[in-house]
Formats: C-alpha cells, structure tokens, sequence
C-alpha cells in the first residue's frame, strides 16, 4: 500500500486529516484528464474535460455507494454547504440551522451568512458532547430547518450518531446534513443507511485528492424540490440552451453544479478516489486500528476508539513539550490548542505507530482522550 503513494522526507507521515499524501497516478491523471486534451486540441479539450468530471462523479458515487446522479461536483466543502442550504426557505416559524459548537468553523460561517436570508444559527454547547444522541434530541424541535453534522469531529475525532440524527430531524420536519470532509476514506459513508438528505465532503484528506475538488451528496427525492441561489450554466437543465431569459433546474444533483467547473482539481481528486478504491476502505481502517494497537501497547495504556474516526486525538497539558519532542524524531503531526492530532493511513505501520508511542512515553508528560 506504501508505494501508491509519494511520501514527503523525514519522518512518519500522520498528517492525513489534513492533507494525504500524494497518489502516484496522480500525474499521469492531471496529464490524461486535463493538460494533454489542452495541449492536443485547445478549445476541443472541453469535451474530453467534462469526461474527467462525470469520471469523478462516478468514482465518488462508487466510493459512497450512490448514484452517479446523486453526486454534484464543488469546490469546497463551503460552497457545496452553502449552495445546499441557500435553497431551503425560512418559512413558518422554520428557520433555525442546527450544529454542535464542536463542527468545523467554517460550517458555523456559511450559516452566519444565510441568516440575510432569514435563518438563524443555532449551536448545541460544546461542552455537551455531539456524539451524544440525547444532545441532538434536545436541540431539534418544529423550528429547526435544518441539521448539520459532522460525520467526525477534526478536533476530537468524535463521531456523530447519524442514523439518530436523521431520524429527530425528520420527526421535526428538518433536512439532514453530514459533514464527512473527516471521515471519507477512512470510515464507511453510507447516505441510504443513515437516511440523511444530504452529504459534503472534501477530496484533499483521507481521499488523497487535493484541494478543489469537494463534493455534494444529495438524496435523489429532493432534487426536484430545493433550488439553490447559487446559479450557472452547468446547474441548467439543458447547458446549452443559451437562452439568457430562462434557467431551468437540471433534475438531478447537476443543479448545484453552479458556473463552468475547475477540471485539474478532479483529474487529481479522481486519482486518488480510485487509489483508496483500489486498496479498500476496510483494508485502510484495518490497518488504521492495528496502528492504534500498536501506539496503545507502547504507551502503555488502552486507547478506545470506539466511535471515533481514524485520528488520534490526545490533549496535552504541555503541547509545547510534546511537539518539541515529535519534531525531533521528524514526525509529520499537528496540534490543535493542546490536542495532538495523528492519523495512521495506508503508508503507516505498526512500527511507525509504535516509534510514536515510544516517544511520548519516553516524555513522561500525562495525556487524555481529547473529548
């Protein structure tokens, strides 16, 4: 599995909650699906470029279970939020956006903007864990429009009960979201079995894919019915219309496609959705928890990660001690306040992850489960 990939100098790798590692079919991709329908026919390209996005949508769809026209291309993780909830309506007394205090910043910014529109952000403390139904259940009643999760949460690694969720909100009336940016590629995303309306995710970690290239789930009964504001050419039902006085809809997921789409991003991200394929998500997991194993037995205490995803998550009292000590073994790892956060993906081994544990051993400082 290690040589898929382009491993940067130095130590061992954990950074894939943030950027993975780059796939070693990744140029060949950027050439094939991007610069040589460029370079060999100019203007022509734009047929061979719209193949390289409906290939990404196919390899998302497989990766995920759903279908091809399920599956809307976008550039971030806010734009596909933002395009999904900019078509609900504040209608009713319905108008609150639900998320722990917990979710990823910019999930709370994108609801923060669309309270011109009418809505208002609602926050369930953080001090109150997310992975917590009853948490959920106390925050979702008739005046929630919609539910936003985080599949994991990038600061603990703690993961949402999604089929619950869904469940309250449809009880109430309220559409389901699921931020999955921390979790695809690593744990299972299933839409149908959790029964949410919608997912967003991000190619550029577990995915190995890049930035650029973020994608948008939608339920195919809803397509019909939510229209974004965020409107294009690639969004309309027929592109080439070009009719400037009438937009219509596409049927399907298209219809949040919005204006003409970046190619290289997906070339890349495609690459690297095929690369996890091919390994398989249960193998990648697999090897995440013998990795964690490994770390457990050499620190000498239990790690549970039972409803966590593949990110160690471990708060420190002294993060400036810890990371001086890391950084000289040459480990690739980050820290968010006074969690350390390292992640075991395909390129790691249980010898990496036990040169890890030896290490913060080895620093005598006292750590717990981010939480």
């Amino acid at each position: 599995m290690r040589d898929l990939f382009h491993l940067p100098s130095g130590g061992p790798y954990l950074l894939s909650h943030s950027v993975g590692c780059l796939p070693r079919r990744a140029r060949a991709a950027l050439e094939a699906g991007y610069l040589e329908p460029w370079q060999q026919t100019g203007g022509a390209a734009w047929g061979p470029w719209l193949e390289t996005i409906e290939g990404f949508r196919a390899a998302l769809a497989a990766l995920i279970g759903a279908d091809t026209a399920e599956v809307a291309p976008q550039q971030s993780v806010s734009a596909a939020l933002f395009s999904f909830l900019s078509g609900l309506r504040a209608v009713g007394g319905r108008n609150r956006i639900l998320m722990s205090e917990q979710a990823f910043p910019t999930v709370g910014f994108v609801a923060a903007g669309l309270e011109r529109l009418g809505f208002e952000t609602a926050f369930i403390p953080a001090a109150r864990s997310p992975g917590d139904a009853a948490n959920w259940e106390s925050h979702i009643d008739g005046s929630v429009a919609a539910v936003v999760a985080m599949h994991v949460h990038s600061n603990t690694g703690v993961v949402s009960p999604l089929v619950e969720i869904a469940a309250l909100a449809r009880h109430h009336g309220a559409i389901s979201v699921v931020d999955a940016a921390q979790s695809a590629g690593i744990l299972p995303i299933t839409p149908r079995e959790w029964g949410v309306d919608a997912v967003i995710g991000s190619s550029v970690k577990w995915l190995c894919g890049g930035p650029g290239a973020a994608w948008l789930w939608l339920r195919r009964e809803l397509a019909g019915v939510i229209e974004p504001l965020d409107l294009g050419w690639f969004g309309h039902e027929d592109p080439y219309a070009f009719d400037i006085r009438h937009f219509r809809h596409a049927a399907d997921a298209r219809r949040f496609q919005g204006g003409s789409p970046s190619i290289a991003p997906f070339a890349l991200a495609r690459a690297g959705i095929e690369t996890i394929l091919e390994i398989g998500q249960d193998e990648i997991l697999r090897s995440n928890r013998a990795c964690i194993a490994a770390f457990a037995e050499a620190v000498g205490r239990p790690i549970d990660m039972t409803d966590r995803g593949g990110t160690l998550c471990l708060a420190f009292d002294d993060p400036a001690a810890i990371a001086s000590a890391l950084s000289a073994q040459g480990f690739h790892f980050d820290m968010r306040g006074k969690c350390l956060r390292a992640s075991f993906h395909a390129w790691n081994s249980p010898e990496e992850a036990a040169l890890l544990g030896r290490t913060i051993a080895d620093t005598r400082l006292a750590f717990r489960p981010a939480a």
